[in-house]
């Protein structure tokens, strides 16, 4: 496994895909499966690009920052800030995202975990 080349497969696989081309993603990035482990998305392939499709119809002015990637073995940890507009409000998230990839260097599934950025903290730490 080439640890550098999956952090960065994992890394434009998102951004393609959250930047509004899922399709692209998948047939870059994707081998012969994609299991999802996110509620909100049906599973498999394309459960995911219409997914992704939705998400730009509804949140075109979205924004990815991508804070950390962390590869072992067959897995790539993917750490972001992302900033929605939503009914005129700004909102800031969180994301951990996790990728698993095939034999072949290909991603094959994917869980993840969402938070709010809240308004106010208990300290003066980012969440990123």
């Amino acid at each position: 496994m080439n640890l550098q080349q999956n952090k960065e497969n994992a890394i434009a696989f998102y951004k393609t895909a959250y930047e509004g081309n899922p399709k692209k993603a998948v047939e870059l990035y994707v081998g012969n499966e994609y299991i999802q482990h996110n509620p909100d998305v049906a599973d498999g392939l394309v459960g995911f690009i219409e997914y992704f499709e939705k998400m730009q119809r509804e949140y075109p002015n979205k924004s990815i920052e991508f804070v950390r990637a962390i590869a072992e073995g067959e897995l790539v940890a993917l750490h972001t800030h992302q900033t929605w507009q939503e009914k005129g409000v700004q909102n800031e998230y969180i994301t951990m995202d996790f990728f698993r990839f095939d034999e072949n260097g290909k991603i094959c599934e994917h869980w993840d975990a969402i938070q709010k950025i809240p308004k106010e903290s208990a300290n003066p730490n980012t969440m990123y």
